[in-house]
């Protein structure tokens, strides 16, 4: 079994160099970091606390 991260940018997000959080997912935790800063710090969230944050986000 890998332990390696498939880290993935909205399909938004252009090249352009700006602002953007790149997310990868395990069945336990959203992993998220910021795309400019790759070996960077990451943020886990629980599954149902990165909905709850992308739904409050959205509205």
């Amino acid at each position: 079994m890998s332990t390696t991260l498939e880290w993935f940018k909205s399909s938004y997000s252009g090249d352009e160099g700006g602002q953007c959080l790149e997310v990868a997912t395990t069945p336990t935790t959203v992993h998220v970091r910021d795309s400019k800063v790759p070996d960077g710090p990451t943020l886990g969230l629980a599954p149902a606390s990165w909905a709850a944050l992308t739904g409050w986000v959205s509205r």
